[in-house]
């Protein structure tokens, strides 16, 4: 088949989404404003086409309707997968772009709609456009029915299993790690996860267990607008030698990160968090999580079997599930287990790149 993304290329999970496309022997372009280029072009495999249009976004959701309609008419491609409904699906609904599947990923129908009167006409303009609609997860094609009821295909990201895989090897033998990564925004709850931390330690210590805590420290991979006061909040706390800021890692390092943690934790606070992808590459690295009940993780995380959910926000919750985690050896080694299993199960990356193929092949029929 000869397929169109029209996206941001400079998104990881387009570049994941195109490569495997090509992977499979199939022609592919991603169709992009000028400004959501990729900076490192390498990231696609060499036979990925890269059209940018003329305009940057976001006026150019607006402005690039004509040329995007030039260069489907050109290309005449099989199948049309346009991503996000706000943007690009506004850019494709003005390029009357025909026989489309647009998917949703998050704030496109948590946020975006209910900013104004305006945005919510065109989200749903947008949703009743396309000819297929797919969501990355049950929660948010749940939210998107409640703007316009229509079905929505659930196409999981999912994971590399041959490369987020259990490396025990990696694990320091004198370390137990808390991590995360995540970028350093307010609404990843980081702030709440570090103060959970600091409450842990300190219950170690009232516990008389600091040799416990001699061993305990909290990575947090990431960059974002929250550095300086989350360092400060470290700082303040008397607390730089046991919580890091290890700042940006490539996704290629991803595997080995999680594989150094003793549990991963991933408190976000805005159900915006739609698909815990992060949450589910930890897990199928053999990490037992720790995570909120933002929609996402609720749904990738099962409750007391590859994980331990507390309510969004609520840092005693979070602490008193990290202290369970550290405390029952059997009980992370078991959600370890059943952890991989579960990715394997339902979010094993080739088996996504199936269950989208076999959507496009609904839309060539």
């Amino acid at each position: 088949m000869k397929i169109a993304f029209i996206s941001a290329a400079q998104s990881i999970h387009i570049v994941r989404w195109a490569n495997a496309m090509a992977e499979r022997g199939h022609a592919v372009t991603v169709i992009t404003c000028k400004n959501h280029c990729p900076q490192d072009r390498s990231q696609y495999l060499p036979n990925v086409q890269i059209i940018a249009l003329r305009f940057s976004a976001p006026i150019g959701y607006y402005l690039n309707a004509g040329q995007l309609k030039r260069v489907v008419r050109r290309e005449k491609f099989d199948v049309i997968n346009v991503h996000y409904a706000s943007g690009y699906g506004t850019l494709g609904r003005r390029a009357k772009l025909k026989n489309a599947l647009l998917n949703i990923w998050g704030s496109d129908v948590y946020e975006f709609p209910y900013q104004s009167a305006f945005k919510m006409r065109t989200i749903k303009k947008n949703l009743s456009y396309y000819r297929l609609l797919a969501s990355t997860s049950n929660c948010m094609a749940r939210q998107a029915e409640k703007i316009v009821d229509r079905e929505y295909y659930i196409t999981p990201f999912g994971v590399d299993t041959e490369l987020f895989k259990p490396m025990p090897e990696l694990k320091p033998q004198d370390r137990i790690i808390f991590g995360t990564v995540k970028t350093l925004s307010p609404k990843y709850g980081i702030e709440d996860t570090i103060k959970a931390f600091i409450s842990l330690n300190n219950r170690l210590i009232a516990e008389g267990k600091k040799d416990l805590s001699d061993k305990l420290y909290y990575e947090i991979y990431g960059t974002g607008e929250l550095k300086d006061k989350l360092q400060e909040l470290i700082n303040e706390n008397s607390m730089q030698d046991k919580i890091k800021l290890c700042g940006y890692v490539q996704n290629s390092q991803l595997p080995q990160i999680y594989n150094r943690f003793t549990v991963g934790n991933f408190n976000s606070i805005s159900d915006s968090e739609s698909f815990g992808v992060a949450a589910v590459e930890a897990m199928a690295c053999g990490i037992p999580v720790q995570v909120s009940d933002a929609d996402g993780f609720a749904e990738v995380v099962e409750d007391g079997v590859t994980g331990l959910i507390a309510p969004k926000g609520d840092i005693e919750a979070i602490a008193d599930n990290m202290y369970k985690l550290l405390m029952n050896e059997q009980l992370r080694d078991e959600m370890s287990a059943d952890a991989v299993k579960h990715v394997l199960c339902l979010y094993d990356w080739k088996e996504c790149v199936t269950n989208l193929l076999n959507i496009y092949h609904l839309m060539v029929q």
